[in-house]
């Protein structure tokens, strides 16, 4: 993984002290609320309904042992006790007292870590493919491109104060798990007849209260001019895009506003002016990055180690576990494994500091010290060998982190609601357990098969509802909470927004909802048809018709 240099290092420690002066001239009455408050969005902070929440940054989802025991103790000596792992592969802490926030960053900067521009009307997170470097499907590995664009991005002048929040995806896979088409601007990568590298790029994706699915705007774009490329974008939407309005803010707005081929025609425009400029990248630029994502040393062993077909055999936890929550690897020999934070019983996405300390001692001895987080608000432990398997499950399954769900119903996102959130209009944590208490049985779950679970407390869609197989939006009626349901998202490769299945559901019901669709699944399947597949072929008439039965 990337290691800060010198620069990096001062960049990171001069912007802690920084922040420390503007916090205690707020706290002395020198600096108003209003003054602070885009000040502190630039470093993390947010104010939620109960106390400020800081977002730390993950660049591409990718965390060493050191600074998962770093996070760990950040949420046992200023928080309560753990952290929630989010869909951007961020994590935040929800209960930061305000003066210590600057003692919280400095113990990050001290093991390469930040919060810089991890919200605010900037550039944020660059997120990309959790299985990057050992996909059985990858092309090239993203995460050098992602550092690449990560470093010009921090702090750029021109881009850091943006009509309204950025967000950028790269994608080296067959399989879309990235969701860059969901982005403002999503990277994926493509091979050319010359069998030259490059992207294909998206403009224009994103959720919230418009979602829209990204437009190409080039289908082939060098690998060179990535930066360039990306500036140009980012130039027209500086230039053009609203601010007098924050819901028509978005880049998404404004491409659909002008048009793809005219947004496109001016971007090409601009990017004629530097394009073979100080941007360009050369072949030295990718080497040396790419020597921060060395292959890590793997054993020299056989693919499928008879032991594990014995495990499998004697215990079926550990089958439940091995089938639904590892993940054939590149290399062999070696499998991925998937660590479920869905636990029955615990909000989706939360890890104790109890459990993060574990899981940094888990990945020290079995995985080269390296953690990645999911967009699913899952983690991944990317090189176990097959020989090691028991004894990692095991090792988890005594922290409650092998629950065996991945891809499952109970596998959902969700967003912290109304239990955290001030923009929330319903709460999601409570309806998540209503939901797990219904579907308790995991060979129901399996038989069932993948199902993109996602809601949100909110239009804002952190939850990504709009692109789940179901969705569940959280929405305020005469201060009620009513769940609005979507079936058919897709967030991969074949990008579809839900279709919206009708009027409001109470909180109560919303349980017995999910269990009508899946129900109507069930009887309409053929083969081994997802629900998603099912849906795309009989359309959303008959969930409908389940759903909404005791009205007719």
């Amino acid at each position: 993984m990337y290691k800060y240099d010198a620069v990096d290092k001062t960049i990171v420690a001069d912007r802690v002290e920084q922040f420390r002066g503007q916090v205690s001239r707020h706290l002395s009455g020198e600096l108003s609320a209003t003054d602070l408050a885009p000040l502190r969005l630039r470093n993390g902070l947010y104010m939620q309904i109960h106390a400020h929440m800081l977002r730390v940054s993950i660049p591409y989802g990718l965390v060493n042992s050191e600074q998962m025991r770093a996070l760990a103790q950040v949420s046992r000596q200023y928080d309560k006790g753990y952290g929630h792992f989010t869909t951007r592969q961020n994590i935040q802490f929800n209960w930061p007292e305000l003066a210590d926030v600057p003692d919280i960053l400095k113990d990050l900067s001290n093991v390469e870590m930040h919060a810089i521009q991890t919200s605010g009307n900037c550039i944020r997170n660059i997120s990309s493919d959790h299985y990057a470097g050992v996909a059985t499907d990858e092309i090239l590995d993203p995460r050098p491109y992602c550092e690449i664009i990560r470093q010009w991005s921090t702090l750029h002048p021109e881009f850091y104060w943006l009509p309204r929040k950025f967000k950028i995806a790269v994608t080296g896979a067959t399989e879309d798990r990235a969701a860059v088409k969901f982005h403002d601007i999503g990277l994926e990568v493509v091979v050319n007849d010359s069998k030259q590298v490059g992207f294909r790029v998206y403009v224009g994706g994103g959720l919230g209260r418009t979602p829209v699915i990204g437009k190409v705007i080039k289908e082939f774009l060098p690998r060179e001019d990535i930066l360039s490329y990306c500036e140009a974008i980012l130039r027209v939407y500086n230039l053009h895009g609203r601010r007098d309005n924050k819901y028509k803010a978005r880049i998404k707005i404004l491409v659909n506003a002008m048009g793809i081929d005219d947004f496109r025609d001016e971007v090409e425009a601009e990017w004629l002016h530097f394009k073979d400029g100080e941007l360009k990248l050369h072949d030295i630029d990718f080497e040396t990055m790419q020597a921060f994502f060395p292959k890590p040393a793997y054993d020299d062993l056989d693919a499928g180690d008879d032991r594990v077909a014995k495990w499998r055999d004697l215990d079926s936890r550990f089958k439940a576990w091995y089938d639904n929550n590892t993940v054939e690897h590149i290399q062999p020999g070696y499998r991925i494994v998937n660590i479920s934070l869905k636990e029955h019983g615990v909000a989706p996405g939360d890890a104790t500091d109890e459990q993060m300390d574990a899981i940094a001692a888990i990945a020290e001895q079995y995985s080269f010290a390296e953690i990645r987080v999911t967009h699913e608000q899952n983690l991944v432990l990317a090189d176990i060998r097959e020989q090691d398997l028991l004894e990692v499950w095991k090792a988890l399954d005594a922290q409650r982190l092998a629950t065996p769900n991945i891809g499952s119903v109970n596998d959902m996102i969700c967003c912290p609601g109304l239990d955290f959130c001030s923009l929330a209009n319903a709460s999601s944590i409570s309806v998540a357990k209503q939901i797990n208490e219904k579907f308790n049985d995991f060979e129901e779950l399996y038989d069932i098969g993948e199902v993109k679970l996602k809601m949100s407390g909110c239009m804002n869609a952190c939850g990504h509802h709009h692109v789940g197989h179901i969705g569940i939006l959280g929405v305020d009626k005469k201060g009620e909470e009513w769940y609005q349901l979507t079936v058919g998202g897709d967030a991969t490769n074949d990008a579809a927004l839900g279709t919206h299945l009708g009027k409001a559901i109470a909180k109560d019901k919303v349980g017995d909802a999910i269990g009508d669709i899946l129900d109507v699944y069930r009887v309409v399947r053929t083969g081994d048809e997802r629900l998603l597949d099912t849906f795309r072929r009989v359309g959303i008439d008959p969930f409908k018709e389940k759903v909404y039965a005791e009205d007719v």
